[in-house]
């Protein structure tokens, strides 16, 4: 049983509404518990390029061997307040439940990152331990953690990294987040030439086109590879805008997103699926618009890292954590250039949800969990 209860600080991170970008306010609260445990705060604000300024914060203590603990303090909107069940900001608990929105995606995690580094600070524990904290996770992360690890690297040196997203899938400890997929979008549109459906002698359809086009951007793009499932593309939308049963479109567009492994970069998957839609349609007139963003798949291959938290995990739950690259992107994406990174949190299974919430017995035992991983990594 740790000393310090990861639970107000989850609560009062809760309280302090933090709709991306984050507010100064949920970085009063790390920074209070932080500086009281003898950690070295910095708070920086980041405005790349005339975008909205973002805050951050750079925390650390100790000497040698280097572990940062890396997570986000912004979360996403509530939705309907009147759909949830209790203030969505009132972090409220009811029985064994921590209601409240971050209560999972991640002000939970950060709450039990900063009860276990305020025990190993007591404790007077070996190495090192910095804090790497955004407010720009969930929105276009320009002036979040991309630019606080270019920050950081003319200051010091990482020799590791956790990332705190919701991990977990069923219990806690099951799964860690080795690697993660890479991201691609884009809009196609094929244009045509308006005209009367009686006399399509005269237009020119863009339908089935981006039709022949949908069909080959569906086609397998790969198999897999290693700890990757396969590539997946998805069609988001098909788009003509119009309301009319007689009149042929001018224009029609389709949307997709791609999750793919690490048989690919951006680059490689954006010249096959470019090859895709002109082999498709050879003869329509087609533009297609590159969305920025998310980068390349990773994978970490720092083996000794892998087996230190897989032991710290197993120590605590019980539990043998699968290694998995799945879900969405995060922001290890940015930390993989400077350190080895891993991901590890709680059960992630209501976040961005109305009622997220999570059991206050959980939110205790990962705070013991994160306190293994730090001794059991500085020992490496």
């Amino acid at each position: 049983m740790m000393a310090t209860d990861p639970l107000p600080i989850a609560q009062s991170l809760i309280r302090a509404e933090s709709v991306t970008p984050a507010a100064p306010a949920v970085f009063d609260v790390v920074e209070a518990a932080l500086g009281a445990a003898g950690f070295a705060v910095e708070r920086i604000t980041f405005a790349k390029d005339g975008s909205p300024p973002v805050e951050n914060l750079f925390a650390t203590r100790g000497e040698g061997r280097h572990l940062a603990f890396a997570g986000h303090v912004d979360v996403v909107p509530p939705g309907p307040i009147e759909a949830w069940s209790h203030d969505p900001f009132a972090a409220i608990v009811e029985g064994d439940t921590l209601h409240g929105r971050g209560a999972q995606d991640m002000k939970g995690a950060v709450a039990a990152m900063i009860a276990a580094a305020t025990d190993w600070a007591e404790a007077n524990g070996s190495g090192r331990l910095s804090f790497l904290i955004t407010g720009d996770e969930e929105g276009v992360a320009i002036n979040g953690t991309a630019a606080l690890m270019e920050w950081c690297d003319s200051r010091t040196r990482f020799d590791a990294a956790i990332v705190g997203e919701p991990t977990s899938r069923k219990v806690l400890g099951d799964t860690i987040k080795v690697g993660r997929r890479g991201s691609l979008s884009a809009t196609v549109t094929v244009s045509g030439r308006q005209g009367h459906v009686a006399y399509q002698e005269l237009a020119d359809n863009p339908v089935p086109a981006l039709l022949a086009i949908g069909q080959a951007l569906n086609a397998t793009l790969d198999a897999g590879s290693g700890p990757f499932a396969p590539s997946n593309l998805e069609i988001v939308s098909i788009d003509v805008g119009n309301p009319a049963w007689n009149v042929i479109p001018a224009s029609a567009t389709l949307r997709f997103n791609v999750r793919f492994n690490d048989r690919w970069t951006r680059d490689s998957l954006k010249s096959e699926l470019t090859r895709r839609i002109e082999t498709a349609a050879p003869a329509a007139t087609v533009a297609i618009a590159w969305e920025s963003g998310h980068g390349d798949a990773f994978v970490t291959r720092d083996e000794a890292l892998i087996a230190a938290v897989t032991k710290a995990v197993e120590g605590v739950t019980g539990v043998t954590p699968e290694p998995n690259t799945g879900g969405g992107t995060s922001d290890a994406r940015f930390i993989k250039d400077y350190c080895p990174v891993l991901e590890f949190g709680g059960v992630g299974d209501l976040l961005h949800q109305v009622n997220e919430r999570t059991p206050v017995s959980e939110l205790r035992r990962l705070a013991e969990t994160y306190r293994a991983i730090i001794d059991t990594v500085l020992a490496e």
